[in-house]
């Protein structure tokens, strides 16, 4: 049985994809909650609970002119700089600090042997996911909707791991990220399975600050490899850890958003919600 929370984010995805698909237009209020079948006082009250913002603002705040500002601004804050001299970083970040460890050889090749992960299931802004943990921080999570698909995918990434269904401090402390006080986090830590080179592009996709967008070109540039772009892509796509490691915020040089592993709708809707958390 679907939760109220995941109702009303189906309902808002279905808005933003009605208004991505009819912006020509510029659909108004009653056309949009009409939509979604329910009344526009309602559908505006929800909207703007759920993105900050109301609709009118929000399909500014995902069109492909602002990402173009965004991207010619290159949004630099103080998370860069905190980023690059190891401090905690700033702002609306609070002292949220992601810290990514690979996994060894042995782990790396062995299909995760010997490693105990436990697993758990949460709701978020964006939909439901599954969010996954060993001894030394989270090693996956995704958005999913369905848990038994959801559980098979983990077992795809460590076919050989021991799995146990339990919410530890690990995961609480990762899921805090969804929450409008950021107050109560601690250092988030990823413990991933990757070759060196996708390491380090999850690495640079840290840098990109809430809010601010990039490009595949820009991030291959970054790690010192500017003919890079299509491998970057590639390591972006395979990304194991959705919303903690930020691939959602690299787009097109076009300023369109291009694709995402869990859903274009949903990539709109986290950087929508990004921008007006900005604000």
């Amino acid at each position: 049985m679907e939760s109220q929370n995941q109702i009303n984010y189906n309902r808002i995805a279905e808005a933003i994809e009605y208004i991505k698909t009819n912006f020509k237009s510029q659909p108004n209020l009653d056309e949009i909650a009409e939509k979604v079948h329910i009344s526009p006082a309602h559908f505006q009250r929800m909207f703007t609970d759920w993105a900050g913002t109301s609709p009118k603002k929000f399909l500014q705040f995902t069109s492909v002119e602002h990402a173009k500002k965004i991207l010619k601004e290159e949004k630099a804050t103080l998370f860069d700089t905190a980023f690059e001299t190891g401090l905690s970083s700033t702002s609306r970040l609070h002292d949220l600090f992601v810290n990514i460890e690979g996994m060894t050889p042995a782990e790396y090749k062995n299909g995760g042997e010997n490693l105990q992960i436990n697993y758990s299931f949460a709701e978020s802004p964006f939909g439901n996911l599954i969010v996954s943990s060993t001894l030394k921080g989270i090693c996956y999570m995704a958005f999913e909707d369905n848990e038994e698909t959801a559980f098979q995918n983990l077992q795809t990434k460590f076919p050989n791991a021991s799995f146990q269904r339990k919410l530890d401090l690990i995961q609480q402390n990762a899921l805090f990220i969804f929450q409008n006080d950021w107050s109560k986090l601690n250092e988030i830590k990823l413990h991933l399975k990757g070759t060196d080179f996708q390491l380090k592009v999850w690495e640079s996709l840290l840098k990109i600050p809430m809010g601010g967008l990039s490009t595949y070109g820009k991030l291959a540039e970054k790690i010192g490899n500017p003919n890079a772009s299509r491998a970057v892509g590639t390591a972006i796509g395979s990304n194991p850890v959705a919303y903690l490691i930020p691939c959602h915020r690299v787009i097109q040089s076009t300023g369109n958003f291009g694709g995402y592993m869990w859903g274009n709708t949903r990539k709109t809707a986290i950087i929508g919600w990004e921008a007006t958390k900005n604000q």
